[in-house]
């Protein structure tokens, strides 16, 4: 049976890591950072948000070659 780790909200992941709540949403918007919803609501497992910082997931990703030709 699971240890029964906590969900966080949005507010509480991202005092977790020290950051705005809007980068939180950013990554939420780009489909970065692991997470679940529940209903309207994006929850997160405080272990799965440190494995994926860990592996360098919270990196600066490298600008876009190209978005539209011109």
């Amino acid at each position: 049976m699971e240890t029964g780790e906590r969900w966080l909200s949005v507010e509480e992941i991202a005092a977790h890591l020290g950051i705005s709540k809007e980068t939180i949403y950013r990554w939420l918007e780009a489909g970065k950072v692991p997470s679940h919803r529940v209903g309207r609501l994006w929850k997160f497992k405080a272990s799965e948000v440190d494995t994926w910082v860990k592996h360098g997931g919270a990196a600066p990703s490298a600008p876009q070659e190209s978005q539209s030709a011109t």
